[in-house]
C-alpha cells in the first residue's frame, strides 16, 4: 500500500481549494492523497427546517413544506456531486484517492482518521479549514502535538487591489 496525504477541507463551496496544490504534492512524493471532507453539522438549523416544513404542512401549505425538505436533499446531493469531482480531479491527474465525509470538528475528525488509516505520512490542511477560524491556534497546536507526522497548513493567497 503506497503513502499517503491527507487532504482537510470543508465541506463548502471553496472544499476544492488547495486540491491542485495536493496533487502536485502527491505526485512529487509519489504518494496518493486521502481526502477529508469535514463539516459541521448545525442540528440546530436542520431541525428549524424541520419544524417549519411541520408547521406548514399542518395548515395545508404543502408546497412550502415540500421546499424546505427539497433544500435539504439538494445539499446532499451536491455532496454526491462534490465527492465525484473530487475523484475525478484526482483520477485525471494519474493520482489514486480515497474520500471520506465526516461531521465533526477538523481536529477531531483528523485524530479518528489517523487511528483508522495507517498509511498517513502528512497532513495538509486546505484554506477553508484554516482561513475560516475553523481551526484555532490551540487547535492547532494540539493537532501538532498528538498527529507525530508533519502538519502543513495552507492560506489564501492575498491580493493587492
Amino acid at each position: 500500500m503506497k503513502k499517503q496525504i491527507l487532504f482537510v477541507t470543508s465541506l463548502d463551496e471553496d472544499s476544492d481549494e488547495g486540491l491542485s496544490y495536493a496533487i502536485d504534492l502527491s505526485k512529487t512524493m509519489d504518494k496518493d492523497i486521502a481526502i477529508l471532507l469535514v463539516h459541521k453539522k448545525n442540528w440546530l438549523n436542520k431541525f428549524e427546517d424541520m419544524m417549519s416544513a411541520i408547521a406548514f404542512a399542518e395548515v395545508n401549505e404543502h408546497e412550502t413544506a415540500r421546499k424546505l425538505m427539497e433544500g435539504n436533499h439538494n445539499k446532499a446531493f451536491s455532496l454526491d456531486e462534490k465527492i465525484r469531482s473530487l475523484a475525478e480531479r484526482c483520477n485525471a491527474s494519474g493520482i489514486d484517492s480515497v474520500i471520506q465525509t465526516v461531521t465533526a470538528d477538523a481536529v477531531s475528525a483528523v485524530l479518528d482518521s489517523l487511528k483508522q488509516m495507517k498509511g498517513i505520512d502528512m497532513i495538509l490542511l486546505s484554506p477553508s479549514v484554516t482561513v475560516n477560524g475553523e481551526v484555532t491556534s490551540k487547535d492547532l497546536s494540539r493537532l501538532v502535538r498528538i498527529a507525530s507526522r508533519p502538519v502543513v497548513t495552507m492560506s489564501r493567497q492575498a491580493y493587492a487591489v
